[in-house]
Protein backbone atom coordinates (compact mmCIF):
# COMPACT_ATOMS: atom_id res chain seq x y z
CA UNK A 1 0.00 0.00 0.00
CA UNK A 2 2.91 2.35 0.78
CA UNK A 3 4.41 1.69 -2.66
CA UNK A 4 1.00 2.25 -4.28
CA UNK A 5 0.61 5.61 -2.53
CA UNK A 6 4.13 6.62 -3.54
CA UNK A 7 3.34 5.73 -7.15
CA UNK A 8 0.12 7.76 -6.96
CA UNK A 9 2.05 10.79 -5.67
CA UNK A 10 4.55 10.49 -8.52
CA UNK A 11 1.72 10.39 -11.05
CA UNK A 12 0.10 13.43 -9.47
CA UNK A 13 3.42 15.27 -9.71
CA UNK A 14 3.59 14.33 -13.39
CA UNK A 15 0.06 15.72 -13.82
CA UNK A 16 1.14 18.96 -12.14
CA UNK A 17 4.18 19.28 -14.40
CA UNK A 18 2.15 18.53 -17.52
CA UNK A 19 -0.56 20.94 -16.41
CA UNK A 20 2.05 23.69 -16.26
CA UNK A 21 3.54 22.69 -19.63
CA UNK A 22 0.75 24.22 -21.71
CA UNK A 23 1.51 27.77 -20.63
CA UNK A 24 5.23 27.21 -21.29
CA UNK A 25 4.55 25.60 -24.67
CA UNK A 26 2.18 28.39 -25.73
CA UNK A 27 4.71 31.04 -24.74
CA UNK A 28 7.53 29.24 -26.55
CA UNK A 29 5.51 28.72 -29.75
CA UNK A 30 4.72 32.44 -29.78
CA UNK A 31 8.37 33.19 -30.62
CA UNK A 32 9.50 29.94 -32.28
CA UNK A 33 7.94 27.60 -34.87
CA UNK A 34 6.21 24.55 -33.39
CA UNK A 35 8.61 22.05 -34.97
CA UNK A 36 11.63 23.95 -33.65
CA UNK A 37 10.17 23.87 -30.14
CA UNK A 38 9.60 20.13 -30.43
CA UNK A 39 13.12 19.48 -31.75
CA UNK A 40 14.71 21.53 -28.97
CA UNK A 41 12.56 19.80 -26.37
CA UNK A 42 13.58 16.35 -27.58
CA UNK A 43 17.24 17.23 -28.17
CA UNK A 44 17.77 18.66 -24.67
CA UNK A 45 15.99 15.66 -23.18
CA UNK A 46 18.13 13.24 -25.23
CA UNK A 47 21.37 14.87 -24.10
CA UNK A 48 20.29 14.66 -20.46
CA UNK A 49 19.19 11.02 -20.87
CA UNK A 50 22.47 9.97 -22.48
CA UNK A 51 24.41 11.67 -19.68
CA UNK A 52 22.41 9.75 -17.07
CA UNK A 53 22.82 6.46 -18.91
CA UNK A 54 26.59 7.02 -19.27
CA UNK A 55 26.86 7.61 -15.52
CA UNK A 56 25.44 4.18 -14.77
CA UNK A 57 28.57 2.31 -15.86
CA UNK A 58 28.01 -1.38 -16.60
CA UNK A 59 24.24 -0.97 -16.90
CA UNK A 60 24.45 1.61 -19.68
CA UNK A 61 23.99 -0.87 -22.52
CA UNK A 62 20.61 -1.16 -24.19
CA UNK A 63 18.92 -4.48 -24.75
CA UNK A 64 17.15 -5.30 -28.00
CA UNK A 65 13.67 -5.19 -26.40
CA UNK A 66 14.48 -1.74 -24.99
CA UNK A 67 15.52 -0.50 -28.44
CA UNK A 68 12.45 -1.97 -30.16
CA UNK A 69 9.92 -0.86 -27.57
CA UNK A 70 11.59 2.53 -27.07
CA UNK A 71 11.56 3.22 -30.82
CA UNK A 72 7.85 2.39 -31.10
CA UNK A 73 6.93 4.44 -28.04
CA UNK A 74 9.11 7.27 -29.35
CA UNK A 75 6.98 7.47 -32.49
CA UNK A 76 3.67 7.42 -30.60
CA UNK A 77 4.92 9.95 -28.05
CA UNK A 78 6.10 12.24 -30.86
CA UNK A 79 2.63 12.02 -32.41
CA UNK A 80 1.08 13.07 -29.09
CA UNK A 81 3.42 16.06 -28.73
CA UNK A 82 2.88 17.20 -32.33
CA UNK A 83 -0.89 17.30 -31.82
CA UNK A 84 -0.60 18.87 -28.36
CA UNK A 85 1.88 21.57 -29.37
CA UNK A 86 0.01 22.57 -32.53
CA UNK A 87 -3.21 22.43 -30.53
CA UNK A 88 -2.00 24.70 -27.74
CA UNK A 89 -0.66 27.12 -30.35
CA UNK A 90 -4.21 27.56 -31.70
CA UNK A 91 -6.23 27.60 -28.48
CA UNK A 92 -5.78 28.76 -24.90
CA UNK A 93 -3.42 26.96 -22.55
CA UNK A 94 -6.27 26.30 -20.11
CA UNK A 95 -8.52 24.78 -22.77
CA UNK A 96 -5.68 22.58 -24.02
CA UNK A 97 -5.08 21.21 -20.54
CA UNK A 98 -8.78 20.62 -20.00
CA UNK A 99 -9.57 18.86 -23.27
CA UNK A 100 -6.59 16.50 -23.03
CA UNK A 101 -8.05 15.10 -19.79
CA UNK A 102 -10.57 13.14 -21.85
CA UNK A 103 -7.75 10.59 -22.05
CA UNK A 104 -9.10 9.15 -18.80
CA UNK A 105 -12.23 7.94 -20.60
CA UNK A 106 -10.43 6.50 -23.61
CA UNK A 107 -7.55 4.69 -21.89
CA UNK A 108 -9.62 2.04 -20.03
CA UNK A 109 -11.18 1.03 -23.35
CA UNK A 110 -7.70 0.16 -24.65
CA UNK A 111 -6.01 -1.02 -21.45
CA UNK A 112 -5.49 -4.77 -21.00
CA UNK A 113 -3.09 -4.67 -18.05
CA UNK A 114 -5.36 -3.60 -15.20
CA UNK A 115 -6.74 -6.99 -14.20
CA UNK A 116 -8.87 -9.82 -15.55
CA UNK A 117 -12.25 -9.07 -17.04
CA UNK A 118 -13.91 -5.78 -17.78
CA UNK A 119 -13.76 -2.85 -15.44
CA UNK A 120 -16.98 -2.41 -13.44
CA UNK A 121 -19.54 0.11 -14.61
CA UNK A 122 -18.84 2.24 -11.55
CA UNK A 123 -15.37 2.95 -12.97
CA UNK A 124 -16.93 4.48 -16.06
CA UNK A 125 -19.32 6.37 -13.83
CA UNK A 126 -16.27 7.90 -12.14
CA UNK A 127 -14.78 8.66 -15.56
CA UNK A 128 -18.10 10.22 -16.57
CA UNK A 129 -17.93 12.43 -13.49
CA UNK A 130 -14.50 13.58 -14.68
CA UNK A 131 -15.95 14.35 -18.12
CA UNK A 132 -18.69 16.39 -16.45
CA UNK A 133 -15.94 18.18 -14.53
CA UNK A 134 -14.23 19.03 -17.83
CA UNK A 135 -17.52 20.52 -19.05
CA UNK A 136 -17.71 22.81 -16.02
CA UNK A 137 -14.06 23.74 -16.40
CA UNK A 138 -14.53 24.60 -20.07
CA UNK A 139 -17.61 26.68 -19.29
CA UNK A 140 -15.75 28.48 -16.54
CA UNK A 141 -12.88 29.44 -18.86
CA UNK A 142 -15.12 30.68 -21.64
CA UNK A 143 -14.92 27.96 -24.31
CA UNK A 144 -18.00 28.68 -26.41
CA UNK A 145 -16.91 27.86 -29.97
CA UNK A 146 -14.79 24.96 -31.14
CA UNK A 147 -11.47 26.04 -32.62
CA UNK A 148 -8.88 24.18 -34.68
CA UNK A 149 -6.68 23.89 -31.61
CA UNK A 150 -9.52 22.29 -29.67
CA UNK A 151 -9.98 19.61 -32.34
CA UNK A 152 -6.23 18.95 -32.34
CA UNK A 153 -6.33 18.53 -28.56
CA UNK A 154 -9.17 16.02 -28.91
CA UNK A 155 -7.04 14.05 -31.36
CA UNK A 156 -4.11 14.32 -28.94
CA UNK A 157 -6.28 12.86 -26.17
CA UNK A 158 -7.10 9.83 -28.32
CA UNK A 159 -3.48 9.26 -29.34
CA UNK A 160 -2.25 9.73 -25.78
CA UNK A 161 -4.73 7.12 -24.54
CA UNK A 162 -3.32 4.66 -27.05
CA UNK A 163 0.22 5.58 -26.02
CA UNK A 164 -0.44 5.06 -22.30
CA UNK A 165 -2.12 1.71 -22.95
CA UNK A 166 0.77 0.72 -25.24
CA UNK A 167 3.31 1.56 -22.52
CA UNK A 168 1.53 -0.83 -20.18
CA UNK A 169 1.10 -3.58 -22.77
CA UNK A 170 4.72 -3.52 -23.97
CA UNK A 171 6.48 -2.99 -20.63
CA UNK A 172 4.66 -5.42 -18.33
CA UNK A 173 6.49 -8.75 -17.97
CA UNK A 174 9.75 -7.48 -19.51
CA UNK A 175 13.04 -6.18 -18.21
CA UNK A 176 12.68 -2.69 -19.60
CA UNK A 177 14.48 0.08 -17.72
CA UNK A 178 12.55 3.37 -17.81
CA UNK A 179 15.70 5.50 -18.19
CA UNK A 180 16.87 3.53 -21.22
CA UNK A 181 13.38 3.57 -22.74
CA UNK A 182 13.17 7.33 -22.26
CA UNK A 183 16.58 7.81 -23.85
CA UNK A 184 15.51 5.87 -26.94
CA UNK A 185 12.24 7.83 -27.14
CA UNK A 186 14.14 11.11 -26.91
CA UNK A 187 16.61 10.10 -29.63
CA UNK A 188 13.79 8.97 -31.91
CA UNK A 189 11.93 12.24 -31.37
CA UNK A 190 15.09 14.27 -32.05
CA UNK A 191 15.65 12.39 -35.30
CA UNK A 192 12.02 12.83 -36.40
CA UNK A 193 12.01 16.61 -35.88
CA UNK A 194 15.58 17.44 -36.97
CA UNK A 195 14.88 17.71 -40.71
CA UNK A 196 11.61 19.71 -40.43
CA UNK A 197 13.22 22.13 -37.96
CA UNK A 198 16.61 22.45 -39.72
CA UNK A 199 15.73 25.59 -41.68
CA UNK A 200 14.83 27.50 -38.49
CA UNK A 201 17.68 26.41 -36.20
CA UNK A 202 19.34 29.80 -36.60
CA UNK A 203 16.29 31.39 -35.01
CA UNK A 204 16.62 28.93 -32.12
CA UNK A 205 20.29 29.83 -31.65
CA UNK A 206 19.44 33.52 -31.27
CA UNK A 207 16.59 32.99 -28.80
CA UNK A 208 16.69 34.91 -25.53
CA UNK A 209 17.34 33.44 -22.09
CA UNK A 210 13.65 33.25 -21.19
CA UNK A 211 12.85 31.15 -24.26
CA UNK A 212 15.74 28.78 -23.51
CA UNK A 213 14.54 28.49 -19.92
CA UNK A 214 11.08 27.50 -21.14
CA UNK A 215 12.57 24.95 -23.56
CA UNK A 216 14.74 23.50 -20.79
CA UNK A 217 11.71 23.21 -18.51
CA UNK A 218 9.72 21.45 -21.23
CA UNK A 219 12.63 19.08 -21.92
CA UNK A 220 13.88 18.25 -18.44
CA UNK A 221 10.66 18.29 -16.45
CA UNK A 222 7.77 17.84 -18.89
CA UNK A 223 9.64 15.28 -21.02
CA UNK A 224 12.54 13.60 -19.17
CA UNK A 225 11.07 13.48 -15.67
CA UNK A 226 7.49 12.95 -16.82
CA UNK A 227 8.33 10.17 -19.31
CA UNK A 228 10.48 8.37 -16.73
CA UNK A 229 7.89 8.69 -14.00
CA UNK A 230 5.00 7.68 -16.27
CA UNK A 231 6.77 4.59 -17.62
CA UNK A 232 7.86 3.43 -14.18
CA UNK A 233 4.46 4.12 -12.64
CA UNK A 234 2.55 2.24 -15.36
CA UNK A 235 4.92 -0.70 -14.84
CA UNK A 236 4.04 -0.70 -11.13
CA UNK A 237 0.30 -0.11 -11.42
CA UNK A 238 -2.04 -0.17 -14.43
CA UNK A 239 -2.60 2.13 -17.37
CA UNK A 240 -6.20 2.81 -16.28
CA UNK A 241 -5.18 3.89 -12.79
CA UNK A 242 -2.31 5.97 -14.17
CA UNK A 243 -4.67 7.66 -16.62
CA UNK A 244 -7.10 8.61 -13.85
CA UNK A 245 -4.38 10.22 -11.74
CA UNK A 246 -2.91 11.96 -14.76
CA UNK A 247 -6.46 13.14 -15.40
CA UNK A 248 -5.99 15.75 -12.67
CA UNK A 249 -3.83 17.58 -15.21
CA UNK A 250 -6.57 20.14 -16.10
CA UNK A 251 -6.85 21.17 -12.45
CA UNK A 252 -3.16 22.04 -12.45
CA UNK A 253 -3.49 23.70 -15.86
CA UNK A 254 -6.19 26.01 -14.47
CA UNK A 255 -4.16 26.63 -11.30
CA UNK A 256 -1.07 27.61 -13.31
CA UNK A 257 -3.19 29.78 -15.57
CA UNK A 258 -4.53 31.62 -12.54
CA UNK A 259 -1.22 31.88 -10.69
CA UNK A 260 1.08 32.69 -13.60
CA UNK A 261 -1.13 33.51 -16.58
CA UNK A 262 -3.35 36.07 -14.87
CA UNK A 263 -6.58 34.15 -15.49
CA UNK A 264 -9.57 34.38 -13.14
CA UNK A 265 -11.18 31.39 -11.41
CA UNK A 266 -14.91 31.37 -12.18
CA UNK A 267 -17.44 29.56 -10.01
CA UNK A 268 -17.94 26.84 -12.64
CA UNK A 269 -14.17 26.31 -12.87
CA UNK A 270 -13.96 25.78 -9.11
CA UNK A 271 -16.85 23.31 -9.26
CA UNK A 272 -15.21 21.47 -12.16
CA UNK A 273 -11.90 21.22 -10.34
CA UNK A 274 -13.63 19.78 -7.28
CA UNK A 275 -15.51 17.22 -9.37
CA UNK A 276 -12.30 16.24 -11.16
CA UNK A 277 -10.54 15.49 -7.87
CA UNK A 278 -13.58 13.57 -6.58
CA UNK A 279 -13.95 11.55 -9.78
CA UNK A 280 -10.25 10.75 -9.89
CA UNK A 281 -10.16 9.55 -6.29
CA UNK A 282 -13.32 7.48 -6.75
CA UNK A 283 -12.13 5.93 -9.98
CA UNK A 284 -8.67 4.93 -8.74
CA UNK A 285 -10.26 3.30 -5.67
CA UNK A 286 -12.58 1.25 -7.93
CA UNK A 287 -9.71 0.28 -10.22
CA UNK A 288 -7.53 -0.81 -7.27
CA UNK A 289 -10.36 -2.95 -5.87
CA UNK A 290 -10.88 -4.51 -9.32
CA UNK A 291 -7.17 -5.29 -9.72
CA UNK A 292 -6.71 -6.73 -6.21
CA UNK A 293 -10.28 -7.90 -5.59
CA UNK A 294 -11.60 -10.45 -3.06
CA UNK A 295 -11.57 -13.24 -5.64
CA UNK A 296 -7.78 -13.25 -5.49
CA UNK A 297 -7.88 -13.67 -1.73
CA UNK A 298 -10.28 -16.61 -2.24
CA UNK A 299 -7.87 -18.20 -4.72
CA UNK A 300 -5.00 -17.75 -2.29
CA UNK A 301 -7.08 -19.38 0.46
CA UNK A 302 -7.93 -22.39 -1.71
CA UNK A 303 -4.30 -22.85 -2.71
CA UNK A 304 -3.26 -22.54 0.92
CA UNK A 305 -5.78 -25.19 2.02
CA UNK A 306 -4.76 -27.65 -0.68
CA UNK A 307 -1.02 -27.26 -0.13
CA UNK A 308 0.99 -29.80 1.93
CA UNK A 309 2.11 -28.71 5.42
CA UNK A 310 5.56 -27.54 4.31
CA UNK A 311 4.18 -25.57 1.40
CA UNK A 312 1.37 -24.28 3.64
CA UNK A 313 3.89 -22.83 6.03
CA UNK A 314 5.69 -21.21 3.13
CA UNK A 315 2.42 -19.83 1.79
CA UNK A 316 1.49 -18.37 5.15
CA UNK A 317 4.80 -16.55 5.20
CA UNK A 318 4.00 -14.99 1.84
CA UNK A 319 0.40 -14.10 2.68
CA UNK A 320 1.22 -10.89 4.49
CA UNK A 321 -0.51 -7.71 3.29
CA UNK A 322 2.70 -6.55 1.60
CA UNK A 323 2.91 -9.84 -0.34
CA UNK A 324 -0.75 -9.79 -1.31
CA UNK A 325 -0.24 -6.30 -2.71
CA UNK A 326 1.97 -7.94 -5.33
CA UNK A 327 -0.47 -10.64 -6.39
CA UNK A 328 0.40 -12.59 -9.57
CA UNK A 329 -2.02 -10.49 -11.60
CA UNK A 330 -0.37 -7.24 -10.50
CA UNK A 331 1.87 -5.77 -13.23
CA UNK A 332 4.68 -4.96 -10.79
CA UNK A 333 4.60 -8.54 -9.50
CA UNK A 334 4.99 -9.94 -12.98
CA UNK A 335 7.95 -7.69 -13.60
CA UNK A 336 9.70 -8.47 -10.34
CA UNK A 337 8.96 -12.21 -10.25
CA UNK A 338 9.45 -13.07 -13.90
CA UNK A 339 11.98 -10.57 -15.19
CA UNK A 340 13.90 -9.29 -12.17
CA UNK A 341 12.96 -5.70 -12.92
CA UNK A 342 15.59 -3.27 -11.74
CA UNK A 343 14.24 0.17 -10.79
CA UNK A 344 16.20 3.37 -11.25
CA UNK A 345 18.25 4.33 -8.23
Amino acid sequence: MRDARRTDLILLLVALVWGSSYLSAKTATAVLPVLVVLFARYAISAIACLALVASRGASRRWTRPELRVGALLGVTQAAVLVLETYGVAHTSAANAGLIISLTIVLTPLLDRTGGSGRLPLTFFAAAGLCVLAVGFLLSGTGLHTVRTGDLLMLAAAAVRAGHVALVGRLSVGRTLRPLHLTAVQSLVGSALFLAPAASNLETLAHSDAMTWAQLAYLALFCSLFAFLAQTRAVQRTSASRASLLLGTEPVWAVAVGIGLGGERLAVLSALGASLMVAGTYWGQAIERAHRTGPERDTDDHLEHSAAPPAARNSTSTDSTPARRALAPSHPASRIQNQTAYRPIR
